[in-house]
């Protein structure tokens, strides 16, 4: 099959052949359709996440038909359209058994403890508990775009988060994340600021209902800005790029009792981020993780998509090759966020 590869990280990526997997007992092969392109890739191919070994595939946004399945899938057969969680649970530890298997302990993720779905194929494993089955109504464009980012900011803002009519949520990073963020917390009532450097994402943020726009460049102080925009702090805040300075302006604009989500990776090769825990003690703020999404979620939010009430397929600027992906992932490490505003989706192999 043809894939996106690379043997070293930071290194050239190409396209050649490699041998397409095969499903394990329980796995399915996914023929892939569509694959997003996202930034914790770009962590992958630089050297951030410990599971991977090259050479290596990446890609673990992705939509496709199920091509092949082991012995043991009950609920699955060739010819199902579906899509996967990036982080797919094994169904059997206590997190999985909690119903938290984006937690789950031994979990597995294409892209990183496996190749990924820059190819042609992908394996899921636990098939049974991990394929999410796609309406005929929804494109494998869309449902790629759900992939991480729109799911991961679904749950963020809405379980984690608790988004709720009228708060002000604040957004850090306009990336594909972010804007996903900003798209969920304003369908669920909340007025939403919008904050990023790069002029195109934040008006895409507005075009998206942000109530308003915040260029961090343009400011000496997010963090007193938002403060000012909010009339004293937000109820919610998420930083969805993931940095020392995003972590902490997230958490210090937040109002007394309000809630920080953390999103966007923070690799610890890049150090400890600084959070400033005197102000979380005399705000009684609190802080939380967000870490994807488990198939048994996504009808709900399949649901909302395939009525129009979320519309992820506006957030697609830009369908690509295979061969194109080669020069769009490592583009995203540009500045912050990098790359330009939206999603972009492979939808061809050739």
């Amino acid at each position: 099959m043809r894939a996106v590869v690379y043997e070293e990280f930071d290194g050239p990526l190409e396209v050649r052949d490699v041998p397409a997997p095969e499903p394990t007992a329980d796995g399915a092969v996914v023929r892939v359709e569509a694959t997003g392109v996202c930034r914790s890739d770009w962590h992958g191919w630089r050297g951030h996440d410990p599971d991977i070994t090259p050479p290596h595939v990446p890609g673990h946004e992705f939509a496709g038909v199920v091509e092949a399945v082991g012995p043991a899938v009950r609920d699955w057969t060739p010819g199902a359209r579906v899509t996967a969680p990036f982080v797919c649970g094994c169904g059997h530890c206590a997190e999985c058994l909690r119903g938290e298997h984006q937690v789950c302990a031994a979990q597995t993720q294409p892209g990183f403890t496996h190749d990924g779905s820059f190819a042609e194929y992908v394996l899921v494993e636990h098939a049974d508990v991990n394929l999410v089955g796609l309406p005929d109504a929804l494109s494998a464009v869309t449902a790629a775009s759900l992939g991480c980012r729109f799911a991961t900011a679904w749950r963020a803002v809405t379980s984690q988060g608790e988004a709720a009519p009228g708060e002000w949520a604040v957004v850090h990073g306009c990336g594909g994340v972010g804007l996903s963020a900003v798209m969920v917390a304003v369908a669920a009532g909340a007025r939403v600021v919008a904050v990023d450097v790069a002029p195109d994402a934040l008006a895409l943020a507005a075009e998206l209902g942000a109530e308003v726009t915040l260029d961090a460049s343009a400011t000496d102080s997010v963090v007193d800005a938002v403060r000012e925009l909010t009339g004293g702090g937000a109820h919610l805040s998420v930083d969805a790029l993931g940095s020392a300075e995003t972590c902490a302006n997230s958490v210090e604009c937040l109002a007394r009792r309000g809630r920080h989500v953390q999103v966007g990776l923070l690799p610890r090769v890049d150090g400890a981020p600084p959070v400033p825990m005197d102000v979380v003690i005399a705000r009684e703020l609190q802080l939380r993780g967000s870490h994807g999404m488990a198939a048994h979620a996504y009808p709900e939010l399949l649901a909302l998509v395939t009525a129009g009430r979320l519309r992820p397929d506006l957030l697609v600027r830009r369908r690509i090759s295979l061969t194109d992906a080669c020069a769009a992932l490592p583009a995203l490490g540009g500045g912050k966020g990098g790359g330009a505003a939206g999603i972009t989706v492979v939808d061809r192999f050739d």
